[in-house]
């Protein structure tokens, strides 16, 4: 099964950009990487099984593209988490903080987190992507929701 990459340009862009920008914490790179992960699709001729399996590849090849950023030398035109705080919209000063907060996770946590909580991915289907076992998954998973507990706490604690 092969999708035109303008309809998956649509249907996945938005969920791809996300998964880049919470490795790189940077809008320029995650753009970037947006755009080699749908020209790696194009030029791939891999043939794929469902919609779920293509998702899958774009966000895994989309992660790894991103980690490969992360290890270059030159990261130039980096936009501070704050900055880019500035231009997102938030339902509630709530979620806001809860973004902040995840964001802040160490990369391996975050990816976890960002996968099952916004992407709604099963623990299975993250293993599969980040080609760990799923026991790590949930390991990664319960670990980041412990450091987001105690960091959220120790806000809540310091507010009062």
């Amino acid at each position: 099964m092969r999708e035109p990459v303008q309809e998956l340009i649509g249907l996945y862009q938005n969920n791809i950009y996300a998964a880049a920008f919470s490795i790189c914490k940077n809008a320029q790179d995650a753009e970037d990487v947006v755009q080699e992960t749908f020209i790696q699709y194009h030029m791939s001729k891999n043939q794929f099984e469902s919609q779920q399996h293509i998702r899958a590849w774009l966000i895994r090849v989309a992660i790894n593209k991103a980690k490969n950023v992360n290890h270059t030398f030159w990261r130039k035109n980096k936009v501070p988490l704050e900055e880019y705080m500035e231009t997102l919209a938030f339902e509630t000063p709530k979620s806001q903080n809860l973004f902040e907060t995840v964001m802040k996770l160490p990369e391996k946590y975050r990816t976890a987190i960002h996968l099952f909580y916004y992407e709604d991915y099963g623990v299975k289907e993250i293993a599969g992507i980040l080609r760990i076992s799923e026991s790590n998954v949930k390991t990664r998973l319960s670990r980041g929701r412990k450091l987001l507990k105690e960091s959220l706490q120790e806000e809540w604690d310091h507010d009062e």
